[in-house]
């Protein structure tokens, strides 16, 4: 029996969103975890290390302020396949060479996702087309909860992926590390050609409807004609916050927890493969979680009482003495610090209307993808001068804060369920 349908209140191109994200993510997850070691490996310092993975962030920013401006005009599904290729090309690129220039070109150009959790410009395209393959406006919670888990769950699988170079080094003594972990970017670039497939076979009734179509040439006429002013306010408020919470994100993503495991415990490939393979299944379940409990007490209750104590947790991580005890702080942590990525999306949808959605949608994630991608290079500024643990205790403190923030300015602002 075909799983997916189970899925009778979604539509063949949501079915095929959440192959597309499983294919992605599941690429993704094995990624986040090799890059910054195989940057290392090749003789890269931290400071070197930390500015490409800033690249890949600044990636990020700018595919989503093109998607915003021009998908619903172009057509979303040209843009999805578009970005597709780019991340096949850059994934071929990183298992060719090892030049730094090249890299750096790679990473800007392609879509490499090194955070552990996605961002950039395919979720913000599927994060509007999503509403529009449901059949009842109150699975919307529940669409993002599976689209999310199924990434997740993928990603899992992607990241025990990570394991298969030194397997293959145990089995194939010739192959050296460096070697071995390039496999895993020709992989990363055959998976962009099979998401560009997928693409193809999505319908046009994924666009946005001709009546409302809006010829959007500026980043200022994205923010001052393609929202009301009462979503206007709501979208600016909520892309300062979340850019509090990603730069402050930013200081703890999945390719600088690996990297932390790695040099401070001496963690391997092998081990770090099942440390963020089980920390993505508590997350993937976490996300379902997330939906049953906005439907009780609402998104934004949500998003910030499962989120304060996933921040606590991840300050008391930098003090870990030792592997296990880090490894359980670690998994506490990431079955919590997850659960506002579904009702976050979920909530900039509700709040504004159709015809806004990618406008909003777009604005709030490239606040959110301009500052985590300044994160990375402070957090190699950090490391280098400071200690190893530091930008855990920055990156915690600042959470709390947008924690504290987020309450306080929308705890009033409920969708139009909630009201009910």
């Amino acid at each position: 029996m075909d799983l997916l349908l189970l899925f009778d209140w979604l539509t063949r191109d949501g079915k095929l969103l959440l192959v597309a994200k499983v294919v992605r993510t599941f690429a993704y997850g094995f990624l986040s975890v090799i890059l910054a070691i195989y940057l290392k490996l090749i003789g890269f310092n931290e400071l070197l290390i930390g500015l490409i993975l800033t690249t890949t962030l600044l990636n990020s920013i700018i595919f989503t302020l093109i998607a915003s401006l021009y998908a619903d005009r172009i057509g979303r599904r040209k843009f999805l396949v578009i970005y597709a290729a780019l991340m096949s090309i850059s994934g071929f690129v990183f298992m060719i060479t090892e030049n730094y220039i090249a890299l750096i070109i790679a990473s800007f150009i392609g879509t490499i996702n090194i955070t552990g959790a996605e961002t950039g410009a395919f979720l913000t395209i599927e994060q509007v087309m999503l509403p529009q393959t449901i059949n009842n406006i109150r699975k919307r919670n529940t669409v993002f909860a599976v689209y999310n888990m199924a990434g997740t769950f993928a990603m899992a699988a992607g990241i025990l992926l990570s394991g298969l170079p030194t397997i293959l080094q145990q089995q194939f003594e010739m192959l050296d590390p460096i070697a071995s972990i390039k496999l895993l970017f020709g992989l990363y670039s055959l998976l962009g050609v099979v998401m560009m497939g997928i693409y193809f076979l999505l319908s046009r009734r994924i666009e946005i409807r001709e009546g409302e179509k809006k010829n959007k040439v500026s980043t200022s006429q994205l923010i001052t004609t393609s929202l009301s002013p009462q979503s206007k306010k709501i979208v600016i408020k909520l892309s300062g916050l979340f850019a509090v919470d990603s730069f402050a994100g930013g200081f703890v993503i999945q390719s600088i927890v690996s990297f932390w495991f790695f040099t401070k415990f001496g963690a391997d490939l092998t081990t770090l493969s099942y440390i963020f393979s089980i920390a993505g299944v508590l997350t993937a379940f976490s996300f379902i979680a997330a939906a049953k409990i906005a439907d009780r007490i609402g998104l934004i209750n949500t998003m910030v009482f499962t989120h304060i104590p996933a921040n606590i947790i991840i300050i008391l991580l930098a003090f870990a003495p030792t592997l296990p005890i880090a490894i359980i702080l670690y998994l506490a942590r990431m079955a919590l610090s997850q659960m506002d990525v579904p009702t976050r999306q979920s909530y900039i949808v509700a709040v504004v209307s159709e015809e806004e959605r990618t406008t909003a949608a777009g604005i709030t994630n490239i606040s959110r993808n301009i500052t985590q991608a300044i994160s990375p290079s402070l957090t190699g500024i950090i490391i280098y001068t400071f200690t190893l643990s530091a930008p855990f205790i920055i990156g915690g403190m600042l959470k709390i804060a947008y924690d504290i923030a987020l309450y306080g300015n929308f705890r009033k602002i409920k969708p139009s369920e909630e009201k009910q």
